[in-house]
């Protein structure tokens, strides 16, 4: 009967500590992503860099990065004649500017991709972290 006691305690240890590192890898994995996106996102006033956050659910085996500015996919994938996917406006516009007191007269936005890279960063971190720990 002890052995079968020891036998249950040692595998209840083993699976803390697995699900122990598994949290630290989502949290190492999250970082590696909003470190990324936000080291890559363009400055103009900061606000993009500055929304983009980490949330942590299910006592932190889930992660959720967000991008809370919502023009964060116009910059990832531009827009107008410059969009990445081939589907933006085709005729130019003309619009107000708070910003420079003035009306401004586009094509677009070339496409300044900051999320796509920091995901890719991210899920080569997590695959090879997975890995070690035979998952």
């Amino acid at each position: 009967m002890d052995g079968i006691r020891q036998f249950e305690k040692t595998i209840d240890r083993f699976e803390q500590r697995f699900i122990h590192k598994v949290k630290v890898i989502i949290a190492e994995t999250a970082q590696i992503i909003q470190n990324q996106a936000q080291a890559l996102a363009p400055i103009d006033d900061g606000n993009l860099r500055n929304s983009i956050e980490v949330r942590y659910f299910n006592g932190g085996l889930s992660a959720e990065i967000i991008v809370g500015a919502e023009y964060g996919i116009y910059v990832e994938y531009g827009t107008g004649i410059y969009a990445l996917e081939g589907n933006g406006r085709i005729t130019p516009w003309v619009y107000w500017s708070e910003k420079l007191g003035r009306y401004v007269y586009t094509r677009g936005m070339k496409a300044q991709p900051y999320w796509t890279p920091a995901i890719g960063a991210g899920s080569k971190h997590f695959e090879r972290e997975l890995k070690k720990l035979g998952a």
